[in-house]
């Protein structure tokens, strides 16, 4: 069998094969498909300083090749998380990872410190595509200045492995990557979901409760690989690669344009054993291409 370990950062992962957050729960909820254990790491949904009752139904659509959501960050905040569900992961042998969100620089840094105190959390990945509520609801990770602020108030709080999940709703991201970079990020996650909309058109209304949502699935899927490549070539840290993964081949493309990681997100929904489907799959291009470790690939478009 080749080598399929990765470092991101100071986190070493067993294989390069994670679960990419909001799509796979705390990981127990797939217990009975999978075993968490071989899954390089899992990242848990979306984590913030103060319980979120997310939005109204419907929050879900099926599109063309994907899926748009915009449950938004429902969940019971960051003291439930470490005093409820922490104790049933602490001792599961693979790494488990909370996406952190927040409003503000303040609340982003408050939760990341709260979970810095965690010993079997070894990272966080913090999704700066929320909207920042000082500056008219744009998303901190449309701008340069926005990313860099929560990535710099983070980064004094938090001391393990701290990986920025970075919005493709952007012109430059590359850009935004090298901010987050200049700001101590150890490595940036790449793509988030698109802005994307679907109609009833009996009804002649959004399907959406709030009109919009985020586009996820094989669709994204070109657009992610452009915007991998170009965040690697831009950047000195590790990346991680999500967008409409499903198989080993589209795992391969990732690590060619230069992601050290992968995460595999709607496909979870499809099937529970995607990903470790899609780690035996990649270990098995490179044993018949004759190549000794995944690293032999990452970067080699």
């Amino acid at each position: 069998m080749a080598r399929l370990n990765v470092n991101i950062g100071a986190l070493e992962l067993k294989n390069p094969v994670m679960t990419a957050s909001g799509t796979f729960g705390y990981g127990l909820e797939f217990a009975d498909f999978v075993p968490l254990e071989e899954i390089g790491g899992i990242i848990v949904k979306g984590t913030t300083l103060h319980a979120r009752e997310g939005n109204d139904y419907p929050r879900m659509a099926e599109t063309a090749q994907g899926m748009l959501n915009c449950v938004g960050l429902q969940n019971k905040g960051v003291d439930y998380f470490a005093d409820h569900i922490y104790p049933q992961l602490k001792d599961i042998q693979t790494h488990f990872i909370v996406n952190v969100s927040g409003s503000s620089p303040e609340d982003y840094a408050e939760c990341a410190a709260r979970i810095d105190a965690l010993e079997r959390v070894p990272a966080i990945e913090l999704n700066i595509s929320c909207p920042n509520v000082r500056q008219g609801g744009m998303a901190f990770g449309t701008t340069c200045e926005g990313a860099a602020s929560v990535v710099k108030a983070v980064r004094a709080r938090y001391h393990k492995t701290l990986i920025v999940k970075l919005s493709p709703n952007v012109t430059h991201i590359a850009d935004i990557a090298r901010a987050c970079e200049a700001e101590g990020a150890d490595s940036v996650s790449l793509i988030n979901t698109l802005m994307g909309m679907a109609i009833d058109i009996e009804k002649r209304r959004p399907v959406l409760s709030i009109a919009t949502g985020g586009l996820s699935g094989p669709a994204v899927k070109p657009v992610a690989l452009r915007m991998v490549w170009q965040v690697a070539k831009a950047v000195n840290i590790p990346v991680v690669g999500l967008g409409g993964i499903q198989s080993a081949t589209d795992a391969i493309e990732f690590f060619m344009a230069g992601a050290t990681a992968i995460e595999i997100g709607t496909a979870n929904f499809l099937d529970p054993a995607v990903t470790i489907k899609v780690r035996d799959g990649i270990n098995e291009w490179l044993d018949r291409h004759g190549c000794d470790s995944v690293q032999d690939i990452i970067g080699a478009l």
